[in-house]
């Protein structure tokens, strides 16, 4: 389970990382790791203004929560 909560954690920080990349200076291809910042980070009203916070405040939560999966007890 912790090897999931891990891969989660990665995928989170590559998906925020890559929105933040997306918003500073447009990418070449759109692909999984832009689901976040399509869907979410663009279409909610309360996130307006703010797309490049919102994906690195993603990157920091996947970051937390390797750093929490790595931190609890493996029995």
């Amino acid at each position: 389970m912790r090897k999931v909560i891990q891969l989660l954690g990665v995928v989170m920080v590559l998906s925020g990382v890559s929105g933040a990349i997306d918003h500073v200076a447009v990418q070449p291809f759109i692909g999984v790791l832009n689901l976040f910042n399509r869907l979410v980070a663009e279409r909610v009203e309360l996130f307006e203004g703010y797309e490049v916070f919102t994906n690195l405040s993603l990157a920091v939560l996947g970051a937390v929560l390797i750093a929490a999966a790595r931190l609890t007890d493996p029995s």
